[in-house]
């Protein structure tokens, strides 16, 4: 049986995870990752797996000033 983690605690995060974690749609969320400034902020797991960088998402998010 798998723990149960906090979504604060966990490192990586899936697209719906993160979508509600940072309060962003996840339309406008897997279009800001397919961007060239999004796709160090993800890790892609097989062909159809991607996974949100937490850590690296909080710190773009307070670096720019418009989404």
């Amino acid at each position: 049986m798998r723990p149960d983690v906090r979504t604060a605690e966990k490192y990586l995060l899936t697209i719906e995870e993160a979508a509600a974690y940072f309060n962003i749609g996840e339309k406008r969320l897997v279009n800001l990752l397919e961007t060239p400034d999004g796709t160090n902020l993800m890790i892609h797991i097989g062909g159809r797996k991607r996974l949100v960088n937490r850590k690296k998402m909080e710190k773009y998010l307070d670096e720019i000033s418009c989404l």
